[in-house]
Order: structure tokens, then sequence, then C-alpha cells
């Protein structure tokens, strides 16, 4: 079935090809997306944000993008950032450089970034449209970068904001290490048994 976001991402991936050439028309002939490791260089967007060239580009719908999410078997993060947050550079150009993250990261989530000061329309779980920055006030968001985790089944989220359906959140950067730890206890649902500080601790040392 053809969704708002499936059709966003095939006028995007089409643009591309003919932006890109012979390289794009490889990729688009490959029958599917390259190899993980070889998309790890971030890019700076519109509103001045480093950014992944694999983040989602959607309506900002969010029921719709933790719909698309788990129907395609993966988990649905967000990312809120800001125009010169040094961290959140960081996470860009060392914790999304790191081709193990990037990997796992792009294997098993969809990632939506969002602007703390953005002002494009935002639809929230429980149907409120809001601009970006209204809902990072409605999040609760108070620094960046802030990663919300959202629930494996969609269902489970019916009438709840963002911040009520959240299973997990990282509040600010994480070195390397535990960032990955986070999106790993996010995806093998060990939230439903311990905090995170409990699933670090039983993490073998690096």
């Amino acid at each position: 079935m053809w969704t708002r976001r499936r059709l966003l991402h095939r006028s995007l991936a089409i643009g591309g090809a003919f932006a890109a050439g012979g390289a794009a028309g490889d990729l688009l002939n490959a029958g599917s997306r390259p190899a993980l490791a070889a998309q790890v260089e971030p890019e700076v967007n519109d509103d001045g944000l480093y950014t992944q060239p694999w983040f989602l580009q959607t309506f900002l719908d969010l029921g719709e993008d933790l719909a698309e999410a788990a129907a395609g078997g993966k988990r649905l993060a967000v990312i809120w950032e800001q125009k010169g947050c040094p961290y959140c550079k960081e996470m860009h150009l060392v914790n999304f450089a790191d081709p193990v993250i990037n990997d796992y990261v792009r294997e098993n989530f969809e990632v939506l970034q969002l602007n703390i000061h953005g002002l494009r329309e935002t639809t929230d779980l429980d149907g409120e449209v809001l601009d970006e920055r209204s809902m990072a006030r409605r999040w609760a968001i108070r620094f960046t970068p802030t990663v919300h985790f959202f629930p494996e089944d969609p269902a489970s989220t019916a009438g709840l904001t963002g911040i009520e359906a959240e299973v997990a959140r990282m509040p600010g950067y994480f070195k390397p290490p535990h960032f990955l730890a986070m999106f790993r206890f996010v995806r093998e649902k060990a939230y439903e048994e311990e905090d995170f500080r409990s699933f670090l601790r039983r993490q073998p040392a690096t």
C-alpha cells in the first residue's frame, strides 16, 4: 500500500537520482539501498542541522511514522537537535560515523529528526498539530540532542502524547558505547524489565 510517507520517499529518491546522475542510477538498478556502512557522512540541512542522508523524510505525522516503522519491523526514534549545538555535531561526526553504530541504528530503527526551534507543522501521536518548537515544549525537551524512543506496538499509543507514550529517552549526548547501548536497550525491550543503568552494568567491558 502506498502511504503518504512512501510517496514522499519515492519522489525524493527519484529527484535524487536525476540530480546525482549515474551513481544514483546504479543504486536504483541494484533494487535496494546501498551497503549500510557506506553512508556515514552527515550533511547540513536547510535549518543548519547536521543530519544523516538516511533519516526519515515524512509529513511529520508521528502516528503514521510509528505505524510505518512497525510495519517494517523497526522501532521509531525521534531526535531533537538545534543549530549550533556542539553535542549534536559530535553525535553525527563521532557516533554515527562509527560503522557499527550506523549499521545497528539503520537496521533496527527509523529515525526522525526534529528542530527544537523549528516551525514545521508536526502531528503528535494523539492528533494534536503543533509546530516543532511547540511540540518540543509539550514533550519537555530541555536540551539537545534528546532522543525519544517509542513502543513497538502503535496501538498501545492510542490517545497518548509523545511524552506519555515514550518507552525510553536519551537526555543529551552519550558517548559512543553508551549511545549504542541505549539503542540496544530499546531494541531488545530491556526497559520492560530494568532501567538503563542496570542494563549498562550487565554489558561486557570494552
